[in-house]
């Protein structure tokens, strides 16, 4: 067996991933395991492991912000190439044949909402709404209890 460690070693390591262990990088490197222990005692593995992967997570948030950016800029472009379309159909055909440009406006109108972050579709209950449910579902509760309070009189 060896008795020193390269200096790629920590590489190695690193590279391991969910498998990482220094038993795995003794049988590598064909050394004793308490070897590879002092080593990453000594050159601070589990310090510069913690470094290397924050700043590989810094690094892909990055590469993800930027994909993101790209896709809603594209996603612009397409709206406004379809809301062009759309107003054009409206000018150029009448009502009656130019459905289809309504409804691709309507399109373009919930997706632009969708990507402003606004809501597509009026999601608010009327309060009216609310209290009536919420009264029928007390109602309805008190008159099961009271039949099981009558049922538990006749026995």
């Amino acid at each position: 067996m060896n008795k020193r460690l390269p200096p790629d070693a920590f590489n190695f390591y690193v590279a391991l991933g969910s498998t990482r262990s220094h038993k795995a990088v003794a049988d590598h490197y064909q050394v004793h395991k308490r070897t590879v222990v002092r080593t990453a005692d000594r050159e601070n593995w589990t310090d510069r492991l913690v470094a290397v992967e924050k700043e590989a997570r810094e690094t892909s948030d990055k590469h993800l912000a930027k994909d993101l950016a790209e896709q809603t800029l594209r996603h612009r472009k397409m709206l406004t190439a379809m809301a062009s379309r759309a107003a054009r159909a409206l000018q150029e055909f009448p009502l009656t044949s130019g459905m289809e440009g309504i409804k691709a406006a309507a399109l373009v109108i919930k997706l632009e909402r969708l990507l402003s972050g606004e809501s597509t579709e009026r999601t608010a209950l009327d309060i009216e709404q609310v209290v009536r449910r919420e009264y029928q579902e007390l109602m309805t509760v008190e008159e099961e209890d009271e039949e099981e309070t009558d049922d538990d009189d006749e026995s």
